[in-house]
């Protein structure tokens, strides 16, 4: 019997699901702003800005994005990967303000700098979203990046601090 039972996933993201083997009736798919509820959970895929795919022939095949969790009064919000943009802004305006975010800080290189966001912009994300607490995440996991193990996590504290962001 599997683990699993249910797959939620970005559009496009079911087709390797399928490959390894899941039922395709244990997928969902969402687009950007699809809702669904799972035990009185409201959970929104969010946009990001980030590429899609990791091989040659599989781009703009499938979604990048986050995951936006509302129960209660409570709001947690997981950004995904991404570059900065006005979408952080838009997910403020459609979900509200944002208790805490787990905020993508890492792994950032100016080649490719639409799909990952410098320290001080992962802040400025927090803010976007009017987060209450951010803790930041996916730093220091490859060193294609070109930084330090440490600095992302250093920059992003010292601009939370800043801004009067608590993590």
């Amino acid at each position: 019997m599997p683990k699993v039972k249910e797959y939620h996933v970005a559009m496009g993201v079911g087709r390797h699901l399928k490959e390894w083997g899941i039922s395709a009736d244990a997928l969902s798919e969402y687009d950007w702003w699809d809702s669904f509820t799972i035990n009185n959970i409201h959970i929104t895929f969010t946009p990001t800005r980030h590429f899609s795919g990791r091989g040659l022939r599989d781009r703009a095949k499938s979604l990048w994005g986050g995951w936006s969790f509302k129960y209660k009064n409570e709001h947690t919000w997981f950004s995904g990967d991404g570059g900065y943009g006005e979408h952080f802004k838009e997910i403020h305006k459609r979900l509200g303000d944002v208790d805490v975010v787990f905020i993508e800080c890492g792994q950032y290189n100016s080649n490719w700098h639409q799909i990952h966001m410098y320290p001080e912009e992962s802040v400025q994300a927090c803010v976007d979203v009017r987060a209450k607490y951010a803790l930041p995440v996916h730093w220091g996991g490859f060193s294609l990046a070109q930084h330090s193990w440490k600095e992302p996590v250093e920059r992003f504290t010292a601009e939370a601090q800043q801004k009067g962001i608590s993590h």
